[in-house]
C-alpha cells in the first residue's frame, strides 16, 4: 500500500463495546485512507467514537471487525512486539493531556521514544534538542514540564511525537486544554511540521474552525465517516 502513498488504511472497521448485557456499536464500518503528508480532521459529538477510531488506527486497540493496514500489514495480525515497534517507528501520538513525565526535563521527555529504541543518550538528546528548536522551545530544553506553560507543554508533546520522524501523527483533541491563541499556535505549528517533515496528521477535534484548516474534514456520525 505504501507504493500508492497510503500510510494507514481502515477497511470496514467495526468497534463494539459491551455495556452490561448490551453491545454498543461505536464504529459501524469505517473506511479511510490516510496518504503521506496530508492532514485530516475528524469531528463529531462527544461519544461519537473519534477516540476509538484513533486507537484502532494506531494499534492501541483492535477493531471488532475489519482491518487496519499500516506499513503494508494488518495491525491486528502483528505480534505485540511488532505492534510496539510500529508505534515507536511509524506513528506519533498527541493527546489532550500532554503526558509528559514531571521528573524529566523537556529534552529528556522528547528523547524518550529514541531511548526506548536504545539510541545512545547523547544522540537522543541532540535529536530532541533539534525538534524542540523546531517547535520554538530551543531555549527550554532543561526545564521540567511544571516550569512550562500549557501551550509549551503541548508543543513539547508534539515534539516528542515528531522526534522519531513518524509517517503519521494521530492527535486526539490536542488543543482541548488550551486557550484560543495557544490552540491556534499549536495547530499552525502542526501544519508547518506536516510540510517540513511530510508527516500525515489525523486530528480528532471538536473545533470546527481549526478543522477547516486541514486538507480534509470528515464527520463521524452514526458510526460512519462522512465528508464535510
Amino acid at each position: 500500500m505504501s507504493d500508492h502513498g497510503v500510510v494507514i488504511a481502515a477497511i470496514g472497521v467495526i468497534k463494539t463495546f459491551r455495556q452490561g448485557a448490551d453491545a454498543v456499536e461505536v464504529l459501524r464500518g469505517v473506511d479511510l485512507e490516510i496518504r503521506a503528508g496530508e492532514s485530516i480532521a475528524i469531528i463529531g459529538a462527544s461519544g461519537s467514537g473519534k477516540s476509538s477510531l484513533l486507537h484502532c488506527l494506531g494499534g492501541l486497540d483492535a477493531p471488532s471487525a475489519g482491518q487496519v493496514i499500516a506499513d503494508g500489514q494488518d495491525i491486528a495480525a502483528m505480534t505485540e512486539a511488532r505492534r510496539c515497534e510500529l508505534r515507536n517507528r511509524y506513528l506519533g501520538f498527541v493527546y489532550q493531556f500532554h503526558h509528559l513525565l514531571p521528573e524529566f526535563s523537556a529534552a529528556e521527555n522528547v528523547a524518550m521514544p529514541l531511548l526506548i529504541r536504545r539510541l545512545a543518550r547523547t544522540q537522543a538528546l541532540a535529536e530532541a534538542g533539534t525538534v524542540l528548536g523546531a517547535v520554538g522551545l530551543g531555549h527550554r530544553l532543561e526545564h521540567a514540564p511544571g516550569e512550562l506553560s500549557g501551550g509549551e507543554r503541548q508543543r513539547a508533546a508534539l515534539a516528542r511525537a515528531l522526534v522519531t520522524r513518524p509517517r503519521c501523527i494521530l492527535a486526539d483533541e490536542p488543543t482541548g486544554n488550551l486557550d484560543r491563541d495557544s490552540a491556534a499556535g499549536v495547530f499552525s505549528l502542526m501544519m508547518k511540521l506536516k510540510r517540513d517533515y511530510e508527516t500525515a496528521i489525523v486530528v480528532a477535534t471538536h473545533d470546527r474552525e481549526l478543522a477547516a484548516s486541514m486538507d480534509r474534514c470528515l464527520e463521524l456520525r452514526g458510526g460512519r465517516l462522512q465528508p464535510i
